[in-house]
């Protein structure tokens, strides 16, 4: 007797084999979802007093301003899918692009800094047909011209706000400075080693740049999408601040944010949780903000755009995989 899949003399038939690798995808689907959801509970869990001390310091804010966070936290998810459109010559599904950055921001919060949100947008492209290759091309023209981008910004703002960017003293002893020649040999090593790779690679992502601003569309989507990317996140904090009534000029808040998230990529922790934190924290208080002050505006920043969007945006990364766009 046949259950619908054997033949008579044993062997799969070709509808068996179909069903067998069906059942199969669904079930790696549904194991890699679980699975998202589980680390979702457990990341969660381990920060809860931080998501609980930023909840309760946003209580007696004013909710104008905190509406101005969210909508422009919503917002960057969209800039986010026009500098990865801007970053490609070919037109890319849109609702999936955006889908797919709102999942890409939180699983970037589970890997270190940059490693999740690039692994979600590199699968998505080669699933939109791009080889590997022109796929992570396209993530390093994104990166390029956002890193460009915060640049011009953080130099604009300190000519509007002289003297406003100020280092830490830190005393010079024996093991800063070997701690600094080290590094410094390091990097220098690691130059001459990668100069061939490095090469190539420059190659590729300038010979990709060429080809995005033959379509003027696209060059406008790459530049415009990164500054309103950069602009929004710098919006969210100056907006939480004006929340809580942090006595600081918005443009040094704005300021502050974007020399901190760029010395936070320095340390490549996940979502740059504890480096961003720190170095803002450090940033505002530098400008003249209060301690306690500069604490809530850094809680009230990562609860709008790391806390609250983070467990669903992993159901959609979960999601994603299960219907196949990653």
């Amino acid at each position: 007797m046949s259950d619908g899949r054997w033949t008579t003399d044993g062997r799969w038939t070709t509808v068996g084999r179909r069903l067998s690798a069906r059942d199969g995808r669904v079930a790696r689907h549904a194991g890699l979802s679980l699975l998202v959801l589980v680390c979702a509970g457990f990341f969660a869990r381990g920060h809860w007093p931080v998501i609980e001390e930023g909840a309760g310091r946003l209580v007696h804010a004013d909710r104008g301003w905190l509406l101005v966070a969210a909508v422009a936290t919503l917002a960057t998810w969209v800039c986010s899918a026009l500098a990865q459109q801007g970053a490609v010559a070919e037109a890319l599904p849109t609702r999936r692009l955006v889908a797919v950055q709102f999942a890409a921001a939180s699983a970037n919060h589970v890997l270190p800094s940059g490693l999740g949100a690039g692994a979600v947008n590199l699968r998505f492209l080669t699933r939109c047909g791009l080889p590997v290759a022109r796929s992570a091309t396209a993530l390093a023209v994104k990166a390029c011209a956002g890193t460009v981008v915060r640049g011009a910004l953080i130099g604009g703002l300190a000519l509007a706000c002289p003297g406003a960017l100020r280092l830490p003293r830190v005393p010079m002893s024996g093991w800063t400075m070997t701690l600094w020649t080290t590094a410094a040999v390091v990097a220098a090593l690691a130059a001459v080693l990668l100069v061939g790779p490095l090469r190539r690679a420059l190659r590729s992502v300038l010979l990709d740049v060429r080809a995005v601003h033959e379509l003027p569309a696209r060059a406008a989507a790459l530049w415009g999408g990164s500054l309103a990317f950069a602009a929004l996140h710098a919006t969210v904090v100056v907006a939480v601040a004006q929340a809580i009534g942090l006595p600081l000029p918005p443009e040094r808040v704005a300021l502050a944010y974007l020399a901190a998230s760029s010395a936070a990529v320095l340390l490549p922790t996940p979502g740059g949780l504890g480096s961003l934190d720190a170095a803002l924290a450090l940033a505002l208080t530098l400008a003249g903000a209060p301690g306690g002050a500069a604490a809530s505006t850094v809680l009230g920043y990562r609860l709008l755009t790391v806390w609250i969007p983070l467990l669903p945006g992993l159901v959609a990364l979960g999601v994603l995989i299960r219907r196949r766009v990653l």
